[in-house]
């Protein structure tokens, strides 16, 4: 499998996870958080938290520091702006397409999702599937 260098998709990457997206919610509070904290709000062993960190330290998501025997974590806050601002980059520039685009008509299934998404968005010109 080919390897990511696109700062901006390891960064999405990194969020990824519900354990990773967990992690950087409680991060979110603006407190460091030590290592040890992570498996009441995780449900996750020492090892799986280890793991998960590691991948937001690499993704540039949070800084850490060693304090004793303990490793502290933060949110870096130039990985949420530019999250931000990818999040921003999304943003349809006609209001309008957006609502129509909208979820609530959309079918359980992630396939009929997507199709129901991109039908929305697209001109109704000809038969559609």
């Amino acid at each position: 499998m080919k390897r990511i260098t696109d700062p901006d998709a390891l960064l999405l990457q990194g969020a990824a996870d519900p354990t990773r997206l967990e992690i950087l919610r409680q991060l979110a509070g603006g407190e460091g958080v030590c290592a040890c904290d992570f498996t009441a709000c995780c449900d996750v062993a020492q090892p799986t938290v280890s793991h998960h960190l590691k991948v937001l330290r690499e993704s540039g998501w949070v800084r850490s520091e060693r304090h004793g025997t303990n490793v502290w974590y933060w949110l870096r806050p130039d990985a949420v702006a530019r999250f931000r601002a990818i999040a921003g980059e999304l943003t349809p520039a006609d209001p309008a397409a957006g609502q129509r685009a909208a979820w609530s008509g959309a079918e359980s299934s992630p396939r009929s999702t997507r199709y129901t998404i991109a039908a929305a968005a697209a001109p109704t010109t000809g038969p559609t599937r």
